[in-house]
């Protein structure tokens, strides 16, 4: 497989874990802050070749051929549309774009230039999914019908932080929901929101929320968010001969299968493939794979209805941000 340059916007915690990967698979060609400080920091600490303070400057290096994007929401669509048309391949931590419009024009673009435009969904890479697609292909679990998926996490009460600002595109849906939205589609075609509740923070950014998504062929998938109140990452796959339960599924590498032949009679078994700790560097693998195969598995269009389904519970909450 080739190997590529690798540049990295911005430096914060994301950007921190995701060196760590990149320098575990090979280094790091560039970053980019326009903090001096914060800048050279981080290509002290994670051994960096080339410290860039100007976005467009790093661009113009013809050495550079992925831009890791690891910036606040808000800021992912300008810096997704200067890295193509700059024919940089982009890898962008979710939510790659704040709304549905942003992304089709940033997956336009990337077709008209045929390059790879990816989603940081850790999940979209982990060895179990292929795994557990193809025994749902065999039928061993029957028709699946129902899928439920949680996440919560517990942030800290302060309007001013990001988690909770509206005009950073805060709140649980485009930080958290974005995993439990991507987990329904790698097992539900086609889904749209069927219904949505929502409990909204002080500052007018969802707090939790649940939603339920349908499809044409009457599957159902259910999922609770929050940001107040802690949940496991628990997704479950139901069908007509048995379930799956995935805890921990961003970076799931166990799954227990349950088969349920009868209503009175059940076997289990437990799938584990891959490693956890692995996640980030089966990222950087996919990524380049991707350009070497010249497409992405279908990846883009998960993020499409992702990023399309998202919009659609905003839009029935009535949920905008300021700069939309």
């Amino acid at each position: 497989m080739t190997k590529y340059n690798w540049a990295i916007v911005g430096t914060g915690w994301a950007a921190s874990d995701f060196a760590l990967a990149l320098n575990a698979e090979g280094e790091i060609y560039a970053v980019v802050n326009p903090h001096r400080e914060h800048a050279d920091e981080f290509a002290e600490r994670n051994h960096v070749k080339h410290t860039y303070y100007d976005y467009d400057k790093m661009l113009a290096d013809e050495q550079v051929d992925i831009v890791y994007i690891a910036t606040p929401h808000m800021n992912h669509y300008e810096y997704i549309k200067r890295a193509l048309a700059a024919n940089k391949h982009v890898f962008c931590e979710k939510a790659i774009t704040v709304n549905a419009a942003q992304f089709d024009e940033v997956q336009q673009l990337a077709q008209e230039k045929h390059l790879i435009l990816t989603e940081g969904f850790t999940l979209y890479h982990m060895p179990l999914y292929r795994k557990l697609k193809e025994l749902i292909q065999t039928g061993k679990l029957g028709e699946i019908k129902m899928i439920q998926v949680n996440f919560g996490s517990l942030k800290d009460p302060d309007p001013t932080k990001r988690y909770f600002s509206k005009e950073l595109a805060g709140g649980a849906l485009l930080d958290i929901g974005g995993y439990a939205t991507a987990f329904v589609r790698m097992f539900m075609k086609q889904p749209h929101v069927a219904q949505t509740s929502v409990k909204f923070y002080q500052t007018g950014v969802d707090e939790m929320s649940g939603i339920i998504l349908k499809n044409a062929q009457e599957q159902m998938a259910v999922m609770s968010l929050s940001f107040r109140a802690k949940q496991p990452k628990r997704g479950v796959v139901s069908g007509t001969k048995g379930y799956v339960e995935i805890n921990n599924y961003p970076r799931a590498n166990q799954a227990e299968i349950t088969y349920t032949a009868d209503a009175h009679t059940s076997t289990t078994e437990t799938l584990t493939v891959g490693e956890s700790e692995l996640a980030l560097q089966y990222e950087v693998r996919d990524m380049e794979r991707y350009i070497d195969q010249g497409h992405d598995d279908g990846e883009l269009e998960f993020s499409h209805d992702v990023a399309h389904i998202l919009d659609d519970v905003r839009s029935d909450w009535g949920m905008r941000y300021p700069f939309e």
